[in-house]
């Protein structure tokens, strides 16, 4: 049976109450108000990426972008040569390096804030639930990426048949994958990229190869280091403006243009998994204290990866929408179970 840990939220998960053997999956693709649509369904299973429009506000921007400005000491430059992210001379590279700083979550307040939000905003837990299913989790730290004009891009990476550090070896990558079935997307890694300036017509910046998240080939070495002649024609770049937010499958293959903007470039980037996966080991490195403050929807997306059964808080569109600094709801697992697991293993849960 289903109850919640807090009695304010009873009313945020009686849709989940009628079966002791709910499915995880069944409460993103059941409940309206936690899912995509299904047009946007269909466009990211065709595509792998979607742009989502104003989902930050005016002010939310300004604050997020205040507060890069207030820690900008701290932006780190890729100027050393193990560090680009293009092959010298290819269509990606430029003489500048790319800038990143990282933190955010653990900033002091108030710049920890516009960040902290982005874990559980109204406007994209639907599409979090939907893609990675409840209990969705950050997966490694994000971090803010900074460009100035001429700096350079990214070679193309990512995709479901992959290799070492997203250069294709033509093997099955099982921490990169896509999947739908019955309607119901799925994605091992979902990128999340909050544009922080506007990225207009011949700035450069984000590219994808749409459909790549169902490739069973590898893309060739020339083509994702932009060296393949024709190749630019399948390049997909998408004109935003601040406050737009990309998502995409880490399965979709995607990389960056050189800056050519001449204002300085900026987005907020976000990797989210499901509930019991993890890609970044960030975590097993953080001090608990250091999200001591967040509200209980945010700590719930900075949990370690497990299973949503034992007791998992999940973000629900509801609660982030109606209850967003309340206490979030979780499945919670029979006082039978625990003591026999507590009996068995020593630990609360197995």
């Amino acid at each position: 049976s289903m109850r919640l840990a807090s009695p304010r939220t009873a009313s945020l998960v009686t849709s989940l109450i009628a079966s002791s053997r709910y499915s995880a999956r069944q409460l993103s693709m059941s409940a309206p108000a936690e899912t995509m649509s299904d047009y946007e369904k269909f466009l990211f299973d065709l595509n792998g990426f979607l742009v989502l429009r104003n989902v930050l506000s005016a002010d939310e921007v300004a604050a997020a972008n205040a507060a890069i400005d207030a820690r900008s000491e701290y932006l780190r430059s890729r100027e050393d040569a193990t560090l680009r992210n293009a092959l010298e001379g290819s269509p990606h590279s430029a003489a500048g390096p790319r800038m990143d700083m990282g933190g955010m979550l653990s900033w002091p307040k108030p710049h920890c804030e516009p960040f902290r939000k982005l874990l559980a905003h109204p406007r994209l837990v639907p599409y979090l639930n939907t893609l990675l299913g409840p209990g969705y989790r950050l997966a490694p730290q994000p971090l803010v990426v900074a460009q100035d004009k001429d700096s350079e891009g990214f070679a193309l990476h990512g995709g479901p048949i992959s290799g070492d550090d997203g250069q294709p070896l033509g093997k099955f990558n099982p921490e990169l994958q896509y999947r739908c079935v019955n309607s119901e997307p799925w994605t091992s890694l979902l990128a999340m990229s909050v544009q922080l300036c506007d990225h207009g017509p011949g700035d450069g910046g984000f590219c994808i190869v749409r459909g790549s998240h169902k490739l069973n080939f590898p893309v060739p070495a020339d083509a994702a280091n932009g060296l393949a002649p024709g190749f630019d024609e399948h390049l997909y770049q998408p004109q935003t403006r601040a406050g737009d937010v990309l998502i995409w499958s880490e399965a979709t293959v995607h990389g960056a243009t050189p800056w050519r903007g001449t204002h300085q470039r900026r987005i907020a980037l976000y990797r989210f998994s499901p509930a019991n996966m993890g890609y970044g080991r960030g975590y097993l490195e953080i001090d608990p204290e250091a999200y001591a403050d967040m509200n209980p929807l945010q700590r719930a997306v900075v949990e370690p990866p497990y299973a949503t059964r034992l007791e998992r808080s999940l973000v629900t569109a509801e609660a982030a929408t109606k209850h967003p600094d309340g206490p979030a709801p979780v499945k919670v697992r029979s006082d039978a179970k625990k003591e026999f697991d507590r009996k068995l293993f020593g630990t609360n849960y197995f």
